[in-house]
């Protein structure tokens, strides 16, 4: 399973969430715990998520409620969410920067918070699961308090799956923005990109956000002509993952070449090209940290770096790998 899923509950989004009876009956229930993260990251204990009594933490909004497990209700509270004001609120902290390797989170004796990326390192997989959807949920909340049809300040509602405007009425629901990533095959040759921020000789997966009025197929056609000048043959989806950077779910796909010369089309892309199936086997051999890769030196026409192995990205090139056919 790729990092960040996993999660086994019962979202309960069914009509008990609007039953005020019910979500109060879970507020108050003993049994009721709770994952607490801020700007900060998320809390740990140990290698472990820090899943403490529903009374314990301060909040500093009401909490949500992620759903019912086999001990009880199980909510998520943001410990410091900033005060409405002119500069947009900082995300649930992610921790490793984006293209930089994630850490093992340091030992500590008592809970402390840990960034997104470091957390997944070590936390067993529904755990890493519990993480992404709690802050999602959680981001949702920080960025979008105020009715984007009026600009009131909107209120809570079904436990945290719903924000209503008291003004005008609207119902505003968690976002989740959908973005392709694909791998390119011409059958003995993997198409992958880079970007500039990333550490030397490390490629990946292209990718991009779907657009309005836009189809997933037709996104994955866009993305790799845009980044890479190439034209492919219709696409087939792989498998997706959660990205809670703040709320992405990244679908996967894989595609045939039809025609065209890799060349990097956009100012992000700062080199795309074809490997052949020899080089990645080598890369994937000698890469088997599950989230950082190693050090590379900084020469960048060493041998290739892969994407981490916890990534969509790195499942779609070893499904290549293992998939003599394609």
């Amino acid at each position: 399973m790729t990092a960040f899923t996993g999660a086994r509950l019962d979202r309960a989004g069914d009509t008990r969430r609007r039953d005020a009876a019910w979500v109060a009956a879970q507020l108050a229930d003993p049994a009721a715990r709770a994952v607490v993260a801020g700007t900060d990251g998320v809390r740990m204990t140990g290698d472990r998520l820090a899943v403490v009594p529903l009374a314990e933490p301060r909040a500093a909004a009401p909490p949500v409620l992620l759903g019912l497990d086999d001990h009880g209700p199980l909510f998520a509270v943001d410990e410091d969410v900033p005060l409405p004001g002119p500069a947009a609120p900082p995300p649930i902290a992610a921790g490793a920067g984006r293209g930089e390797p994630a850490r093992v989170p340091e030992p500590a004796a008592d809970d402390r918070p840990v960034g997104l990326r470091d957390a997944v390192v070590v936390l067993p997989q529904e755990e890493g699961g519990l993480v992404a959807y709690a802050a999602a949920l959680l981001n949702w909340h920080r960025r979008h308090r105020f009715c984007a049809a009026c600009g009131a300040l909107s209120e809570v509602a079904e436990a945290g799956l719903v924000r209503i405007c008291p003004r005008c009425g609207t119902e505003h629901h968690p976002r989740t923005d959908p973005v392709v990533i694909m791998v390119v095959t011409d059958g003995e040759r993997l198409l992958l990109g880079r970007q500039a921020i990333w550490p030397p000789r490390r490629y990946s997966a292209l990718a991009g956000f779907v657009e309005p009025g836009e189809s997933l197929e037709e996104a994955v056609r866009r993305e790799v002509l845009e980044e890479s000048g190439i034209e492919i043959e219709p696409p087939r989806y792989v498998a997706s993952q959660p990205w809670p950077f703040p709320a992405s779910l990244m679908l996967g796909f894989r595609a045939r070449w039809r025609a065209g010369t890799p060349e990097p089309e956009e100012g992000e892309i700062q080199d795309v090209r074809w490997f052949t199936r020899d080089e990645v086997a080598a890369a994937a051999a000698v890469d088997g940290d599950p989230w950082s890769a190693p050090e590379a030196p900084g020469d960048e026409h060493g041998s290739l770096l892969l994407p981490p192995r916890l990534a969509i990205a790195r499942r779609l090139v070893e499904g290549w790998l293992a998939n003599s056919d394609d």
